[in-house]
């Protein structure tokens, strides 16, 4: 080995404090002070530190700095979604990260697939590696479990949907009136058999919606009318099938209310197959991409992802730096995004 090379190594063991300071030729302290950004080091031999440290790919151990900080911080988040595949869930992500790194603390994610042992499992796993928040989207409606890991200083701000039986912050989207704000839009165009499809019923999200879908149904005068509802779990696969057969019927709905993205994408692959695109309205909740670009576009009920994600990771990062101000849930309005699909008439599309 010459002079100014790094040590061999073992290929599976990590570098080293200790070898670190052994080729920078200076004090494990004054490595760990570098490491820690202490700025009263010499300019020069922090340089030859961090010279050192990149030629051995010498990473800090975060955790172990945390500990001996004795703040207890990770400089780490946890975040439990639905589904990270899923657009809403991606979009939402990606936003508490970018607010995340600004702060230099990284996000851990995890997938839900609305499980509530999973949720459960998940937060716990994630409590453990000591993450110093979650901001979560709840699969589960009893999160008394998290009550001990509160008392004991986690911070937790939920997204989507509120807590059950927990006292906790939370952002949330006007999902009734977004609902009601689709079905409005779909009577003016002059439909008078508009039909749901959506989530199961027992999600909050999904009874909230469908509450407002019947709401507007009432206050328009119109009864309520069981055999063009459907709930069934957020798949495509399932929404094409519940699809096909409302427009199978008799009396086939003129138009569709979708209450989920992956509802709204099957329904929009049905309707294709069977060439009533261009016929049946349809307007659905939650933006998708490339609903812009086919023909007819998709009109949507559009959540604003990045408010809510921004909202609670900033949130979040409050309560980190010490808010002890009461609990509260935030609601974010939703908008109706025209394209086309929610503006064919009863009589057929418009071409104004």
């Amino acid at each position: 080995m010459t002079q100014g090379e790094p040590p061999p190594r073992s290929p599976r063991s990590r570098p080293t404090m200790r070898e670190v300071a052994a080729l920078a030729g200076v004090a494990i302290k004054t490595v760990s002070r570098v490491v820690n950004g202490v700025p009263t080091v010499d300019p020069a031999i922090a340089a030859r530190v961090r010279e050192a440290a990149d030629k051995l790919g010498y990473r800090p151990n975060l955790t172990a700095s945390s500990l001996r900080r004795g703040d207890g911080r990770t400089s780490m988040i946890g975040m439990l979604v639905e589904d990270a595949a899923n657009p809403f869930s991606a979009a939402l992500t990606r936003t508490v990260e970018n607010v995340a790194r600004e702060r230099g603390v990284l996000v851990l994610v995890g997938s839900l697939d609305e499980d509530a042992e999973r949720e459960r499992e998940l937060a716990r796993a994630l409590i453990d590696r000591r993450v110093d928040g979650l901001v979560i989207v709840p699969a589960g409606r009893d999160h008394s479990y998290l009550i001990s890991e509160q008392r004991s200083g986690t911070r937790m701000v939920f997204v989507d949907r509120e807590a059950g039986l927990l006292d906790a912050d939370a952002v949330v989207s006007d999902n009734r009136q977004g609902a009601v704000t689709a079905v409005n839009h779909l009577l003016e165009a002059g439909h008078r058999r508009i039909a749901y499809l959506g989530d199961r019923a027992s999600i909050p999200t999904a009874a909230q919606r469908f509450d407002g879908y019947r709401h507007a149904l009432e206050v328009a005068h119109i009864a309520y009318d069981d055999e063009i509802a459907r709930h069934a779990e957020a798949s495509e696969q399932a929404a094409v099938t519940a699809t096909e057969q409302l427009l199978s019927l008799p009396d086939p709905p003129t138009a569709l209310f979708t209450s989920q993205n992956m509802v709204t994408i099957g329904a929009v692959r049905a309707l294709r197959a069977l060439g009533l695109q261009d016929t049946v309205a349809h307007v659905g909740f939650d933006d998708f991409p490339l609903a812009d670009i086919l023909n007819p576009g998709i009109s949507v009920i559009a959540q604003d992802i990045e408010q809510m994600g921004k909202t609670a990771a900033e949130m979040l990062f409050s309560r980190l730096d010490g808010d002890e101000s009461p609990t509260r849930t935030v609601t974010v309005p939703t908008r109706l995004i025209q394209r086309g699909s929610g503006e064919i008439t009863a009589e057929g599309p418009r071409h104004d």
